[in-house]
């Protein structure tokens, strides 16, 4: 895992916390599973999906309440984000500020990643 003893991998607003609890209630779910997958115009797109159990090599996060894994694969990709939720008059949805972002598509779905010191997934 890549961790640093004493922080998390990620951080949640409590704007994020309140939508994650308000997701999890009445489901039987242990949380929200972060991950990437392969695709849109940049290269990467984050996945987000209910879990029903928690895999022993998920970096778990808990917040008051709210509970985030995040898949192997995606840890290093993820360490240091925060994630919030925003809700503007056209949308609402979770948004990341993930400092490992280099490049970003003008929607605003898909990443790319710093890896060695060149963009690449």
């Amino acid at each position: 895992m890549f961790s640093i003893p004493g922080k998390q991998a990620v951080s949640l607003t409590p704007a994020a916390v309140k939508q994650i609890v308000t997701l999890m209630e009445g489901k039987e779910s242990k949380g929200l599973k972060l991950g990437l997958k392969k695709g849109g115009c940049a290269g990467m797109e984050y996945t987000m999906e209910f879990a029903t159990e928690i895999d022993p090599m998920d970096e778990v996060v808990e917040q008051d309440g709210a509970r985030v894994m995040i898949a192997p694969m995606a840890q290093m990709f993820l360490f240091g984000t925060e994630i919030d939720y925003k809700t503007s008059l056209l949308e609402s949805g979770f948004a990341f500020n993930n400092p490992n972002v280099e490049d970003a598509c003008g929607c605003g779905e898909s990443i790319n990643f710093k890896v060695g010191g060149e963009a690449g997934a």
